[in-house]
């Protein structure tokens, strides 16, 4: 799906990673989750085109993987964001401050996580551990939902956003056992 397609199905959190690829003379960044996706810019630039359409609409982008980045592509990206959002991003503050009634006052629709030191340097670029994400790491459904109850008391504790990655995860061992009777069904079947 694109990210029209998932704004419209109601996703407003969007966790991204960003790479290079090897070679490339134009330089460009792309989406990249195990494999090579769309320019970031295009991305961003689909992402501002919802949001001027609908200003009371809030978008959390979380930059939470580089690969093959160096600073000029961390500045590169810091400045595509400036001319795509602009003013709409709201800069790093405590989170408990932030409302919709906050945001919508301001005018401000993005808010940008950036799991990268370059953070620190940027007004509009929240720090990676305001977006915590713990991860499971399981097949097991008890285990999932045993780990989601024990984050959802500490997130409280935290005084910043949180994801639940509410994920299995298979096990080379499950894929490969999938192959023959689908994973799905081997996943659920538990």
């Amino acid at each position: 799906m694109n990210f029209t397609s998932q704004l419209g199905a109601g996703i407003r959190y969007f966790d991204l990673r960003i790479s290079t690829k090897p070679r490339d003379p134009d330089n460009e960044l792309y989406f990249a989750h195990g494999l090579f996706s769309a320019k970031v810019k295009e991305g961003l630039e689909e992402i501002n085109a919802f949001l001027t359409e609908h200003p009371k609409e809030v978008v959390f982008l979380d930059f939470n993987h580089f690969y093959g980045m160096q600073k000029c592509h961390h500045e590169k990206l810091v400045q595509m964001l400036k001319d795509t959002y602009g003013n709409k991003m709201c800069p790093a503050i405590f989170a408990h401050e932030v409302s919709l009634q906050y945001l919508w006052e301001k005018k401000h629709q993005v808010l940008v996580f950036y799991h990268s030191p370059v953070a620190v340097e940027v007004a509009f670029l929240w720090p990676g551990q305001m977006m915590p994400a713990p991860w499971a790491n399981t097949t097991d459904t008890e285990k999932l939902i045993q780990f989601l109850q024990a984050s959802i008391t500490e997130r409280r504790k935290k005084g910043s956003f949180f994801i639940s990655q509410v994920v299995l995860t298979p096990k080379a061992s499950t894929v490969v056992k999938g192959v023959a009777s689908g994973l799905r069904e081997t996943i659920t079947e538990r």
